[in-house]
């Protein structure tokens, strides 16, 4: 009888214990254009910040080996898969990966753009790192400030469909004749991301254009290939490159005089945001125009009409700051 007691308890607590839904982590892929770019492996680190604050949540830090749309949407798929909980996405192509993010959303997976943008249609909301025209003007005054007299200038860029190159361009443009009479773009060229196209495309401007003064790129892997080709090339004074760079990557370049000054935000605090806002999504907060949603010790941001907001505006380096921030990322 003990024993038919003690079975009947025993089967009776396996129930119970079966019934308790087991604890699981928010799943969030954090997926970036390419690997090996030192801007998004400093982005992961803040999004593993972020994960480890917020306690439930498992980053799960992926992207493709080459900055395309194809490459992204093949590990899109693979995440799909997975069954994730949200994907943050910077993007190699703002319309491309509309379709595959859209079959993302119909299995429930929260999903938001950061850095580069998906269209609307593609994600519930975008994180600019900062806003497009303080970009726009930024990068031309870094070039500007180191050029009284103006001159020629040439745009290295990345791909020729990344959303946040394209519109940071487009607001230096804007600029120009206004803010900056005496500066004269020559050229925008695309190096894709990669470090041996970004150096062909940096060596053909200064092929091409033989006054030029200064080369600006806004991708932290264009702008230290251009830098190399002119301390290579014994032009280091002739002309300058500046643009968007990490200081741990840039700061030889500053310390040589090919370069007399940079600005980038955080990418740390960029991917620690991007975090927040897919974990906030997640556990039910909702994508409108007005709403403030949070992002952590980054503080609060509120969505525009487009469902999008800033993060923060750019940050200048140069010989006074390099050697202490080269340390931070």
């Amino acid at each position: 009888m003990k024993l038919l007691k003690t079975l009947a308890v025993t089967t009776a607590l396996a129930a119970v214990l079966m019934s308790v839904p087991a604890y699981a982590q928010t799943k969030i892929a954090l997926v970036v254009k390419s690997l090996g770019n030192g801007f998004f492996d400093a982005a992961h680190k803040g999004a593993d910040e972020a994960a480890k604050e917020l306690g439930d949540v498992e980053v799960i830090y992926t992207g493709p080996t080459t900055a395309t749309a194809e490459a992204q949407i093949e590990v899109i798929n693979a995440l799909i898969a997975q069954q994730v909980d949200a994907i943050a996405i910077s993007a190699n192509d703002p319309d491309a990966l509309v379709p595959v993010l859209k079959k993302a959303a119909e299995r429930g997976i929260k999903v938001i753009s950061w850095d580069s943008g998906v269209a609307p249609e593609g994600r519930l909301l975008h994180l600019n790192p900062s806003e497009t025209g303080l970009i726009g003007s930024t990068i031309i005054k870094l070039a500007a400030d180191y050029l009284p007299d103006g001159g020629d200038v040439a745009i290295l860029s990345a791909s020729s469909t990344a959303t946040n190159q394209n519109a940071w361009i487009e607001a230096a443009k804007k600029v120009l004749p206004t803010d900056f009479p005496k500066i004269n773009l020559v050229a925008t060229v695309y190096g894709d991301d990669d470090s041996v196209k970004s150096t062909d495309e940096a060596k053909g401007l200064i092929a091409a254009y033989p006054n030029l003064k200064a080369i600006i790129a806004p991708t932290t892997v264009g702008v230290v290939a251009a830098a190399q080709v002119v301390t290579d090339m014994g032009l280091i004074g002739k002309i300058n490159v500046t643009g968007l760079a990490l200081p741990s990557e840039f700061k030889k370049f500053i310390d040589n005089g090919s370069s007399q000054a940079v600005a980038l935000w955080n990418p740390i605090d960029l991917g620690y945001s991007a975090v927040y806002l897919a974990n906030d999504l997640v556990k039910g907060g909702e994508a409108k125009p007005g709403a403030k949603l949070s992002i952590g010790r980054m503080g609060e941001i509120t969505l525009d009409d487009t469902n999008s907001a800033a993060m923060a505006p750019p940050f200048t380096f140069d010989k006074s700051n390099i050697e202490e921030f080269s340390k931070i990322y």
